[in-house]
């Protein structure tokens, strides 16, 4: 019973993609197809510089002592809003725009506290007698 549930659910997507497209095109004409045009190359874009960053977002939340898999998870957003905004459609550029504009402090924990500037982080040793033999 879930499966189809989920299955119509997925099915009526498209159909719900075509009918909100008609509704516009009919309300603001031609515009419609540059819309989907700029959308479309947003949505590239947006994945083609993720793509890149992805590499430098996950080594500095390693050395930063962050959590990669908080790293993994903006990522993948990023990437999800890019190809929500290539598949054509009114209601999957609102739902892209809605993923990049949510916070990703909502879905991880807080952040940890900065380490104060004024702390000197090292190792040390005491030695019995002076180096000068005093």
């Amino acid at each position: 019973m879930r499966f189809l549930i989920g299955f119509i659910i997925v099915l009526s997507f498209p159909a719900l993609e075509i009918y909100t497209l008609v509704k516009v095109y009919q309300a603001i004409g031609w515009w419609v197809i540059a819309l989907l045009a700029v959308s479309a190359l947003a949505g590239v874009m947006l994945i083609a510089e993720e793509r890149l960053a992805f590499f430098a977002r996950m080594i500095m939340a390693v050395q930063g002592g962050g959590s990669p898999i908080r790293a993994l998870f903006e990522s993948g957003r990023t990437m999800l809003a890019g190809g929500l905004l290539i598949f054509p459609g009114v209601i999957s550029d609102v739902l892209a725009v809605l993923i990049l504009l949510i916070p990703a402090r909502l879905f991880g924990r807080k952040a940890q506290p900065p380490i104060p500037s004024d702390v000197i982080e090292g190792e040390f040793r005491r030695e019995d007698q002076d180096r000068l033999g005093r």
